[in-house]
């Protein structure tokens, strides 16, 4: 039975040294933890395509709304619920629906705050997706997305026309599309939740200089510690 154990479960189990564990592991070619699908234990393949434009892969990121003095971050968790439903303005603040389109080869993301995952909201914001992409030299030919309502409508794929191939996640594997969802959780971590916000207004006056660092500045793990500019011929050398 696989029960996906890592080097020091199986080492404390058998009594061994837990870098001996991975060497007889390593040995007999069996996958990393990391490389393994979480509700399958099938080993997840990476891939990268070879040129700009290859794959967008495309989603959406639901964050709530911060309230106008700020939430339990900045007032404490009691006070921050009173604030967050103690007056008519701040009320149910609501979501925000983060649309992101990340290139698969260079991670060059695009990205907008709107106010809901319609399909006239995911159409518009894929046309103008595209014409950021044209902007810079990338030329699309295909765009990944889940399986979302708004993606299977008539009106995203007359958005995407006809030169561009639409793609789809197999059901319940989100990790088909990693590259938007690492993306995800890195604005979370380096925008959303980086520090305590006031109100939403100050978090999104935030977030345009948190993108154009990521797209020109940030250094990438998997682009060996190089921003996405330095895989797009246009923005090359633009780190203004």
């Amino acid at each position: 039975m696989n029960y996906r154990w890592g080097p020091d479960r199986i080492g404390y189990k058998l009594g061994l040294h837990p870098s001996t564990v991975h060497r007889v592991l390593s040995r007999y070619g069996l996958s990393k933890l990391t490389w393994q699908d979480r509700a399958t234990g099938r080993t997840v393949r990476r891939y990268e395509h070879a040129n700009p434009g290859d794959l967008i892969h495309v989603d959406i990121k639901k964050l709530g709304r911060i309230p106008d003095g700020g939430g339990h971050k900045v007032l404490g968790r009691p006070a921050g619920k009173k604030n967050k439903a103690g007056t008519f303005a701040n009320r149910r603040p609501g979501y925000a629906y983060l649309h992101n389109a990340v290139d698969d080869h260079s991670r060059l993301a695009y990205t907008e705050i709107l106010t809901d995952e319609k399909q006239e909201t995911a159409a518009g914001f894929w046309k103008r997706a595209k014409a950021y992409f044209d902007s810079v030299g990338v030329t699309v030919k295909r765009v990944m997305t889940d399986n979302g309502s708004c993606y299977r409508s008539k009106m995203f794929a007359e958005a995407l026309g006809q030169s561009i191939k639409h793609q789809r996640t197999r059901p319940y594997r989100p990790q088909t599309n990693g590259k938007v969802e690492r993306f995800n959780r890195t604005m979370l971590e380096e925008w959303a939740y980086a520090r305590p916000y006031a109100s939403e207004t100050e978090r999104v006056k935030a977030f345009h200089g948190w993108l154009h660092d990521y797209n020109h500045h940030r250094g990438h793990t998997s682009l060996k510690g190089r921003p996405p500019a330095s895989r797009v011929p246009n923005l090359t050398g633009d780190y203004s």
